[in-house]
């Protein structure tokens, strides 16, 4: 095999070839033999899916097509080339290329094909020599393509075909767990969460935050955002609350998704992929603050609280406000509607601290060596809560050059 180029375009060239699989299903675990004399035919026959089993004589321009993926491809369908429990069994890795082909493309899955896949999924998880059989960087790539491509699909397959049972059993409890229904008219916690990666393609969405599309980022925080809630239930009945209540499921949200992500390697994208590439951490930590501004009135919160959360270079602020914008919009309250009270508040604010950023709040006023020269202290923690205070000043347009800034230490801090 080699990669050439033509018109500028790179071009794979690979000589007709068979394969010999060892028959454990894992990836790139058979024997090729390259075989110049092999029918065109037989190495199309060694191909996953019909839609893929196709090619082009360029001598005579005829189309070759041994298993019907013309048909297929005309019916918009994905059906494996031959019996899909032997083909699958070949490298289990297929079994996941299928649902994310199914969601890049928007194909129908054929039915016998589709039959096949939960006899199979347990195999994702087995190991050999101590080693997966199926590379857990192997999954997190097509897991992460399939959700970018259409994530209620990609939800709605890996739970319906088990995978969510094999890799990701933690989500499993979202389905059944109740919410408090003046709240959430819409339904369970699987319900509410499946609504919110759909709000991630809506019109309202993209009239939101603009064109630009989703990433693995925005896709995956919308996905685990709820997921503390079956872990942290509390009922009436059972714990003898007002209402059902979900307290800190934000905080063992983050770590169970945090736990996930890292398990089936979920950053195996480079930063250089914007679209595709996942920290857990990032993620985790939007998690953990989804509720920030929601629990506590952001009408009340310091500017420099908000400005932490929502106006941080060193945090992923905008995502954050757009998985609460995809939460608040699938919370669907008893009039049927989604109550943006909140959010609206949140994005007044954060427009105002912007706005004021424009022109004072790139730079702090003072930093650490100001204040001890200032107020002649030495190093400390109450330095930290000086500077907060000077910040929270400055964004509150009282405080705008140094020099007003150091006045205010001498008359507020000096002993």
């Amino acid at each position: 095999m080699s990669v050439e180029s033509l018109l500028n375009e790179p071009i794979d060239i690979a000589l007709p070839r068979t394969d010999h699989s060892f028959g454990t299903g894992g990836y790139r675990d058979v024997k090729t033999q390259s075989n110049p004399q092999l029918p065109i035919e037989d190495d199309l026959l060694r191909r996953d899916f019909t839609v893929n089993a196709l090619a082009l004589n360029l001598g005579t321009g005829k189309l070759i097509d041994p298993s019907g993926g013309l048909i297929d491809l005309a019916k918009k369908t994905l059906k494996t080339v031959g019996d899909p429990i032997e083909r699958f069994h070949e490298d289990f890795t297929r079994i996941l290329r299928c649902i994310r082909f199914a969601c890049q493309l928007n194909f129908a899955i054929d039915p016998k094909t589709l039959k096949a896949i939960p006899k199979l999924v347990h195999h994702l998880k087995e190991r050999r020599d101590g080693k997966f059989i199926v590379p857990r960087e192997m999954i997190a790539h097509e897991i992460i393509k399939a959700f970018v491509a259409d994530p209620v699909r990609a939800f709605d397959l890996v739970a319906d075909m088990g995978i969510v049972h094999q890799l990701m059993p933690e989500l499993e409890k979202m389905k059944k767990c109740p919410q408090p229904a003046n709240f959430h008219r819409e339904g369970d916690v699987w319900v509410h969460t499946r609504l919110a990666l759909s709000i991630l393609s809506s019109p309202v969405y993209r009239r939101q935050f603009g064109m630009g599309g989703v990433n693995a980022e925005i896709v995956f925080r919308t996905l685990f955002h709820d997921l503390g809630k079956p872990y942290t239930i509390q009922t009436p009945k059972k714990d003898g609350t007002d209402r059902i209540r979900f307290n800190n499921h934000d905080t063992v949200g983050a770590e169970l998704a945090l736990t996930i992500m890292k398990r089936l390697s979920f950053s195996v994208f480079p930063k250089t992929n914007d679209f595709l590439h996942i920290d857990p951490e990032r993620i985790a930590w939007i998690i953990r603050y989804h509720l920030v501004g929601y629990r506590n009135d952001i009408d009340v919160m310091r500017e420099t609280t908000v400005e932490k959360y929502f106006v941080n270079p060193l945090f992923p602020s905008e995502s954050l406000i757009k998985v609460q914008y995809a939460d608040t919009a699938a919370t669907i309250h008893q009039n049927g509607k989604a109550d943006f009270t909140s959010f609206r508040k949140i994005l007044k604010r954060v427009g105002k601290i912007k706005k004021t950023g424009k022109k004072a709040a790139v730079p702090p006023l003072l930093d650490g060596n100001d204040v001890m020269h200032t107020l002649h202290m030495p190093p400390g923690p109450t330095i930290g809560a000086i500077l907060e205070e000077i910040r929270e000043q400055q964004l509150r347009n009282i405080l705008e050059t140094k020099a007003q800034a150091r006045e205010y230490l001498r008359k507020h801090f000096r002993k």
